[in-house]
């Protein structure tokens, strides 16, 4: 009997409420005072920070700092520096009724950060990617408080891989009544859906704060489409005892809803307010997405009944120019270049990320595999997680999964990637446990893992701990590494295992630095290795052909910092690099990806002293068939077809579309004597003709500036990407060029220069980069309304500049 597991869906919660009478929001970011280095009670409140740096928060201070080959962490962390900062900030207090309780959020603190209000100690947090909060009320005072934080990054190597260091994501003060909704203490999940009715179903977390008698209270949910039309509503009284949390359960019915998926994220608001008799106490508002998901364990995800194959990538939680603390539009332009590539997952490699990563997914329609753990009790390195598993591991996937259940964008948790305890005696208590804890808070979903042991010849994965993945699902990490599984991948353990379900949770991609085309030191002959790799092909097919492979993750989507060797700062496997271009690979997977039509053809057409020597020269595409001209000279049409076109009603019928493939790759490539001029690649596709060229430029002559946005907020969640390129007289961005870029900005500041050159270590944090083989990046944020300028200039190339708004938010 064929078995499936149905996923309840659930409603997406960015646990950010709205402003009322009842609860109070107030960021918290701007005005701290921050130190580099330890400072001898920096905790009290009569210490005197006054010649410390002025900043807002979130802020990396290693992304500042100078990369150097002896800096502890090593490539770990890219040779940036870590150490031991202080932040401290002095508030009065918001005003106080006596029925109104105070507490500070941290999204993250990276890492061992301990936290006084006046003084006293609140707490300690060693893991650097968690959520976490403090209660205040007890420690504030009318004027004069003052919150001081300690951030102890100084153990390395601790993380894989580049983490930053300091108050890298967002601070605010929570203030609600003593009978309110719990922290993260809204779930709602739909136990039945389909394009007629939704059952909404609603757990909410009270919490009475009131020491001195029961309350009879109300709890109303309210629920509205995206145009502020009320859609369902319930309603439910309760009795709770003094000192006290319960949990409310109630159920809506939503007609014709509005389902979220991958094309159409469609978004609800819920509405969730609490009575104590007819006095409201509490109001918080949910943006929700409805949608109903199963895992087959021969058809794979399923989505509102439509068979879904992830095609996924891995991202690390590092942007290039900022670090660590990333504006909330640099990940939406990220998200969106990817998911414009045919993206439609990605993993949180290895760990949590902040509140507003997902709130994006949720936005745009991407599927997100959210990963808390990288170790469990055996380490990989000499100060990360294992030493502090045993205490805290239930806290972080606690706050983890709460924090974040409500996301339609999360589809399954993993509980962690490559952890050596795969193959220990307790490996497989060790995943039970994690398992039950993410079930219990979450019943709704599947949990996997990343192993990388499942087939090797030593330290492999237990029998036992696998087992524990029997009805969730078994993730693999690099399944085509080993012996024969290289082309038969998954199906000696599908045929082991028929219950089981598969998913590549990390593999194999095309990376490497962007427009870098290696072509060996023999003058007189081109060893060129610049070519796709064919393991990534044969995984794809095999992906795509048996729909019980849930999907693929590829490592990475983003070049990210860290894994890296001196001089290098961080690795290049992405698709994009980490300003966010395009590299080749981007169009590999575009072209198994998408239906409409892709053609990329390369490499750069500047090879000076290589007249008449051999080129390969590469196309990715999924047109019908592709012809290559170099200056008008034809080198041939190619064609190959994936899947190939069997027989159809009858001997040697085809079905239409059939084309007789020249090869059984999924890219096209030609032998090419190098002359100088116009490389053309010419595809058709349904009855078109599509085009893309590649020409032999000239020198450097100016600089050319566009922008993603000619209207920006001011407020530091947004931010303008200014691409710089070097271009011929001909206006053709110049491949080779390296030239120096200064720029100059009014109405704005720069909060950071990239290139995707992992090997040039100049600062990110000052006003000028080399453009590297022909690009740089400059990333412009406004602090007030009002028009920008930007400039960029180099020596002895035309100047050129551009004009941005900036807005109220």
């Amino acid at each position: 009997m064929k078995k499936i597991i149905i996923i309840w869906s659930i409603l997406f919660c960015c646990s950010v409420s709205a402003q009322s009478e009842t609860r109070k929001i107030i960021p918290f970011d701007d005005g701290w005072q921050f130190y580099l280095g330890d400072a001898v009670n920096a905790h009290e409140t009569s210490f005197n920070d006054g010649l410390w740096r002025t900043l807002n928060v979130p802020h990396d201070w290693s992304i500042e700092g100078e990369n150097l080959q002896d800096a502890p962490g090593g490539g770990n962390v890219g040779y940036f520096p870590m150490g031991v900062g202080w932040y401290r900030k002095t508030f009065s207090a918001p005003a106080l009724a006596k029925d109104t309780k105070w507490s500070i959020e941290f999204d993250g603190v990276y890492e061992n950060s301990d936290v006084w209000i006046n003084g006293v100690h609140l707490g300690r947090r060693p893991f650097g990617y968690s959520s976490f909060s403090y209660d205040l009320t007890p420690h504030l005072r009318p004027e004069k408080n003052v919150i001081a934080v300690r951030v102890d990054n100084s153990n390395q190597p601790n993380s894989r891989w580049y983490s930053g260091s300091g108050v890298y994501r967002r601070v605010r003060l929570v203030g609600t009544k003593l009978l309110h909704v719990d922290k993260w203490g809204v779930f709602a999940y739909t136990p039945k859906v389909d394009s007629e009715n939704a059952t909404v179903a609603v757990e909410t977390t009270i919490n009475n704060s009131n020491v001195s008698s029961y309350t009879n209270a109300i709890v109303k949910q309210t629920l509205r489409d995206a145009g502020g039309t009320q859609v369902a509503t319930a309603e439910a009284p309760v009795v709770i005892a003094a000192n006290s949390i319960m949990n409310v359960k109630q159920l809506m019915t939503v007609s014709n809803p509005k389902l979220w998926d991958i094309d159409s994220p469609n978004l609800y608001t819920l509405e969730t307010t609490v009575l104590a008799g007819r006095v409201e106490t509490d109001f918080v508002t949910t943006t929700i997405g409805i949608r109903h998901i199963e895992y087959d364990i021969e058809k794979g995800f399923i989505l509102n009944g439509k068979q879904v194959k992830m095609k996924g990538v891995n991202l690390h939680h590092d942007t290039g120019g900022v670090g660590a603390a990333v504006p909330e539009r640099m990940w939406e332009r990220k998200l969106q270049i990817l998911k414009d590539g045919g993206c439609n997952a990605v993993r949180t490699a290895h760990n949590i990320m902040a509140p507003e990563f997902y709130e994006i997914c949720d936005r745009l329609g991407m599927l997100v595999m959210d990963e808390v753990f990288d170790e469990w009790e055996r380490g990989k390195r000499d100060y990360s997680y294992h030493r502090y598993f045993n205490d805290w591991h239930e806290k972080d996937l606690i706050s983890m999964v709460r924090r974040n259940r409500n996301h339609p964008s999360i589809v399954m948790w993993s509980i962690g990637n490559e952890v050596p305890d795969q193959s220990s005696p307790r490996g497989a208590m060790l995943a039970r446990t994690l398992i039950n804890i993410t079930k219990r808070e979450d019943p709704t979903r599947l949990v996997t893992a990343g192993n990388d042991n499942i087939a090797s010849d030593n330290n492999y994965a237990t029998d036992e701990y696998l087992y524990e993945f029997r009805d969730e699902i078994q993730g693999y990490n690099y399944a085509d590494r080993w012996r024969n599984r290289r082309e038969l991948i998954y199906s000696i353990d599908k045929a082991a295992n028929p219950t089981w379900r598969f998913l590549g949770t990390e593999t194999g991609g095309l990376g490497g630095p962007r427009c870098s085309y290696l072509i060996g030191n023999d003058p007189n002959k081109v060893e060129a290795r610049y070519g796709p790799r064919i393991d990534t092909e044969q995984r794809w097919k095999f992906t795509l052909l048996y729909d019980y492979v849930i999907g693929d993750f590829m490592w990475t989507g983003i070049d990210y910092y860290g894994e890296s060797r001196w001089p290098s700062r961080g690795a290049t496997s992405g698709m994009i690099d980490n300003c966010g271009f395009p590299k080749d690979g981007y169009y590999f997977f575009k072209s198994i990806w998408v239906s409409e039509p892709v053609l990329h053809v390369f490499p750069h057409w500047n090879w000076e002293g290589r007249e008449g020597q051999i080129f390969p020269v590469y196309v990715y595409s999924n047109c019908d068939t592709v012809e290559l001209f170099v200056n008008g000279k034809s080198y041939g049409q190619k064609r190959f077809e994936f899947p190939r076109k069997g027989t159809s009603g009858g001997w040697n019928s085809f079905p239409p579309g059939k084309v007789q493939t020249s090869t059984a790759n999924l890219h096209l490539s030609w032998d090419v004597a190098y002359e100088p001029g116009e490389l053309k690649a010419v595809g058709r596709k349904d009855g078109k003709q599509y085009t893309t060229q590649v020409f032999t430029t000239g020198k450097p002559e100016a600089i050319r500036l566009s922008v993603d946005r000619s209207a920006i907020k001011a407020h530091s969640s947004d931010v303008a990407h200014v691409r710089v390129e070097i271009v011929d007289s001909n206006g053709r961005v110049v491949p080779y060029a390296d030239n120096l870029v200064k720029f100059e900005l009014t109405g704005a500041k720069l909060i950071g220069v990239e290139n995707g050159n992992m090997m040039d270590l100049s600062s990110t944090k000052i006003s000028e980069r080399k453009a590297f083989n022909g690009l740089c990046l400059a990333i412009v944020q406004a602090e007030s309304p009002g028009n920008i300028i930007v400039k960029a200039v180099s020596e002895h190339l035309k100047s050129a500049e551009i004009e941005i708004t900036a807005t109220k938010p």
